[in-house]
């Protein structure tokens, strides 16, 4: 049999799945894999900000160059996101009918959001799985952390063992074997979420009489603001302007309530550029002016 395996799928800039992951692992366990995308993704280890889904013309030419000069009998499918390109894919594996199609259903990320709507899946269930001699679902995935990823390595494990000459039973046990020795961090990739999170909350505590603006602490951090709404996000369930704002209004009240300053100085101490704008600031976010804070505070 023909050893090069043809995985078609989408990309993964993170190397924790799609493409990248397919051609790591078959290279990993010794094999040769060749590529067909089908979407490209802007995402990193804190999921998916966007998709760039290919027109099926673009799938059905790298899908047909490939088969035509390299001849795979063993061809591996992941995310496909458009019922057009599932039909041009049909067609082609109808065509050239490789020995072993294996398909693992991408139907949603890690973090639970929704990658292929139900009509698409409906156009796959209709043209493509009658095709597959393969089709895994996630109760196929071995016992240990379903983390990232994870059914991608073990389809396209499995697509290494039938090019190995396996049947389909035995290249699935392989296949859980292999995954199973994997690290339990194989696919994990090397975030620093918790790491930058920390340091934004040291420079809000720094920073925060000075500066409101997110962009001052993205770049305080060298990231982007976006990403570092990503992570405040994905860590607190919160954007960093609010973290900065409550950091702000704590130490807003407390001076209220433990100092006799004026409120005027009090403005100025926080950077605000008049008494007015402290207090729109502070009635926005308590519900009440600081002169009625106050007086609540020192109420008998």
């Amino acid at each position: 049999m023909n050893k090069t395996i043809l995985t078609i799928t989408g990309s993964d800039g993170t190397g924790g799945s799609g493409v990248q992951a397919d051609i790591s692992l078959i290279a990993r366990l010794g094999g040769r894999a060749a590529s067909v995308v089908t979407s490209i993704t802007v995402q990193n280890t804190l999921g998916i900000q966007e998709f760039f889904d290919l027109p099926a013309a673009v799938v059905r030419q790298q899908t047909e160059a490939l088969i035509n000069d390299l001849q795979p009998q063993v061809v591996k499918i992941g995310l496909l996101r458009r019922s057009d390109v599932v039909e041009a894919l049909a067609d082609i594996l109808r065509k050239y009918h490789p020995q072993y199609i294996v398909y693992a259903p991408v139907l949603k990320s890690a973090r639970g959001e929704l990658l292929v709507s139900p009509e698409v899946y409906e156009v796959i269930k209709r043209r493509l799985i009658p095709l597959c001699s393969v089709v895994l679902e996630p109760t196929d995935l071995p016992v240990g952390p379903r983390t990232h990823g994870r059914a991608n390595q073990l389809s396209s494990a499995v697509a290494y063992y039938l090019c190995q000459g396996d049947g389909v039973g035995e290249a699935l046990l392989h296949a859980r074997t292999c995954l199973r020795e994997l690290p339990a961090n194989y696919a994990d990739g090397n975030t620093r979420s918790e790491e930058l999170y920390n340091q934004f909350l040291e420079a809000v505590e720094r920073f925060y009489n000075r500066y409101a603006d997110v962009s001052f602490y993205a770049e305080q951090l060298n990231v982007s603001a976006p990403y570092l709404g990503q992570v405040t996000r994905s860590i607190a369930g919160r954007s960093p302007k609010s973290v900065i704002d409550e950091r702000i209004v704590a130490e807003i009240a407390s001076l209220l309530k433990t100092t006799s300053m004026p409120l005027k100085e009090v403005a100025q101490r926080m950077g605000f550029s008049s008494q007015a704008h402290l207090s729109r600031f502070f009635k926005k976010h308590k519900g009440v002016s600081p002169t009625e804070y106050k007086q609540a505070s020192h109420f008998p």
